[in-house]
């Protein structure tokens, strides 16, 4: 498989000093302004409008990263459930005003979860349940707007958990998501295999990929290169892939890099 475009997670400021670099190659982007319960659940209209007018050169992939904060989509209480579900349709509405065609949506899963499998068998199952169920309107909405969900890694220590979910509900508009920071830091504080073996389990499910690296002790964020990932066994196992995701760097800092650090990457997938 030959690797996608690389693209960028933004917000309105960031793409608009990135423009030209973003529209010259019609690069993927994640838009992220709308993760902040303040903005979700509050009028977006004037948001969105600006984000219509400056994408009108944009050719390339869209997508959003949904709410999150505080939704847990296993949560075991239905009304719960319900807010969360309403948060995820608000987001729809978005992607589908945007022509965003993914959305990124955040794993349940937890150390926890693998630690006490066996204490509490009943707690995976009844998390798979909930999970499930706080979808199902969800997923058919996304059919219904041409968007995918990508269910990321946050908490995850088992590769094949957030997988086996998404083989269950069995949904073409639900795809599997992996933070290569969040899959190196469970690997170097719990232990957990390291990233490739993430992208291995998601083998055949793998819609998206957020690329960050960090130096394995907190959620850094920073550029590629700039912390302890190997990035060229990475890149390895994404082209050893079948399916195609989209690549997109999520960075916390220093965004007027951005170009420097696809350079870079690109030159060890063409070294590779």
């Amino acid at each position: 498989m030959t690797l996608s475009t690389f693209g960028a997670a933004v917000k309105l400021d960031v793409y608009q000093s990135l423009e030209d670099w973003i529209c010259e190659a019609d690069r993927p982007i994640e838009i992220q302004d709308f993760v902040f319960p303040e903005v979700i659940a509050g009028d977006c209209s004037d948001l969105v409008a600006k984000y219509k007018s400056v994408l009108e050169p944009h050719r390339g992939e869209r997508g959003i990263h949904g709410p999150f904060f505080g939704l847990d989509l296993s949560n075991p209480d239905r009304a719960i459930r319900a807010v969360i579900q309403e948060r995820f349709l608000k987001g729809l509405e978005i992607a589908e005003s945007l022509s965003a065609t993914h959305m990124v949506i955040h794993s349940p899963f937890t150390y926890w979860n693998v630690l006490n499998r066996h204490n509490f068998p009943e707690v995976m199952p009844s998390m798979f349940k909930a999970a499930a169920d706080c979808l199902e309107p969800v997923l058919k909405r996304a059919a219904d707007v041409g968007c995918t969900l990508m269910l990321e890694n946050i908490d995850d220590t088992d590769p094949a958990t957030r997988v086996d979910l998404v083989r269950e509900i069995g949904h073409p508009n639900l795809k599997v998501s992996i933070d290569t920071g969040h899959a190196d830091l469970a690997h170097g504080r719990y232990t957990a295999p390291p990233v490739t073996d993430f992208i291995a389990a998601a083998a055949g499910h793998l819609g998206h990929v957020h690329l960050q690296d960090l130096d394995g002790y907190a959620d850094r964020h920073w550029h590629p290169g700039e912390g302890r990932i190997s990035w060229s066994p990475l890149l390895s196992a994404l082209e050893d892939l079948e399916e195609t995701p989209r690549l997109i760097l999520e960075v916390r800092r220093h965004t007027e890099r951005l170009p420097a650090s696809v350079r870079w990457l690109e030159g060890l997938r063409q070294a590779g």
